[in-house]
């Protein structure tokens, strides 16, 4: 059985459902059922076509438990219960979808796992697997979510800059259980640069496939970090690299800049150095002022900081880093490493354990602490 093709059509059934009448909630109850039901019977007994297999399935689950529920209320379901015969809606309402399940009223957990869950066709299982949480308490978030969307429409209008950052918090959670959350995000985000024909949806494919590339080399035994600069290279995937640039080149050619182009840029010019030191820094910080025009965001002023003292030295970097709060997670750990350079190594050494401390992660923390006794060790006695 096509696994890959069942997922896929997941968020065209949701949304036949509910344009037949449906609400969303009971919709996406009913295709998770017909689901259920294809991985049982196609093996056997595969369908000529599959969407309008699971349209006819679907659509009965759906109308059991509606005549189930008004039969329970003693009311009558308004609605016409049989659909007319032949094949299934040409209309394909998967961008709806897309905006129906990164709604501004759901909190970004919710919308993550929703999207998940109604446009990847994953479990609730599977989703709570990969998000290391009991199935309970993800089966409850999902709930919540659909609740407070039921009465939305597909006819809506929908924030696509939501839609997008949905998507990027999903690949940013990387892998978990036995789903590889990074993969699932590029191939919801391909799925999604087919349905529109925004460069900032092709720039976030993009983004995605340059930090893709790099994802093998970011870690070694146990889960250390390896920063960007002792990074073996030589096993990055040049053939995501080549795509991500390709689609890159074609968005930045509509010039409609956004925050996801302008990020994948710097991508870019970091996945074409052969080393750090041959890193055009100084096309970097142009590109990070460009994020900042877009954005004006004090992560992105921090990480401009840290380029800006590799372009024109530490000593203009500590400068613009004196622009950005020091509250804001990993300030710390930057002035450590512009201190380091700058050859400062006492003041680097206390700045890289104060940063341990501050770490958000254990990886982070472990990896900052090392920071701090490799300079120690460069001390004269």
């Amino acid at each position: 059985m096509n696994s890959a093709l069942l997922r896929e059509l997941v968020p065209a059934v949701i949304g036949v459902l509910v344009r037949r009448g449906a609400d969303f909630a009971s919709a996406e109850d009913a295709v998770q059922e017909a689901l259920i039901q294809a991985l049982e019977a196609w093996p056997d007994d595969p369908p000529r076509d599959p969407k309008a297999w699971l349209v006819s399935v679907s659509w009965r689950r759906f109308i059991d438990a509606a005549r189930s529920e008004s039969s329970r209320r003693g009311r009558e379901i308004a609605m016409d219960l049989e659909p007319p015969p032949g094949p299934s809606s040409a209309v394909d309402d998967t961008l709806a979808l897309y905006f129906l399940c990164a709604h501004p009223a759901l909190s970004p957990a919710s919308a993550v796992a929703l999207t998940l869950r109604a446009i990847g066709g994953l479990t609730t299982r599977q989703i709570a697997l990969a998000y290391l949480i009991p199935e309970a308490t993800m089966a409850q978030r999902i709930s919540r979510a659909k609740r407070r969307i039921a009465d939305r429409r597909l006819n809506e209008p929908g924030d696509l800059h939501t839609v997008l950052r949905v998507l990027y918090l999903v690949f940013n959670e990387g892998y978990g259980g036995d789903v590889d959350l990074s993969a699932e995000a590029i191939r919801l985000t391909r799925q999604l640069v087919a349905l529109t024909d925004e460069p900032e949806v092709a720039g976030l494919l993009a983004l995605m496939l340059l930090h893709h590339a790099r994802r093998e080399t970011r870690t070694g035994a146990g889960g250390r970090l390896v920063p960007l600069a002792e990074q073996d290279r030589s096993r990055w995937d040049s053939r995501l690299i080549a795509e991500g640039v390709t689609i890159l080149q074609t968005a930045l050619a509509r010039d409609r800049l956004g925050e996801y182009q302008a990020q994948a840029a710097i991508a870019a010019l970091h996945a074409d150095a052969a080393t750090t030191t041959e890193t055009d820094w100084v096309q970097i910080v142009e590109w990070y002022d460009e994020l900042l025009d877009l954005t004006d965001s004090p992560v992105v002023r921090l990480n401009r900081a840290v380029a800006v003292g590799e372009a024109d030295g530490p000593q203009a970097g500590l400068a613009a880093l004196s622009d950005v709060s020091p509250d804001l997670p990993r300030h710390t750990a930057a002035q450590a490493y512009l201190h380091e350079r700058a050859g400062d190594l006492g003041q680097a050494a206390v700045l890289y354990s104060e940063a341990s401390r501050l770490a958000t992660s254990t990886h982070e923390r472990d990896h900052l602490t090392r920071e701090a006794a490799r300079v120690r060790q460069l001390l004269p006695p």
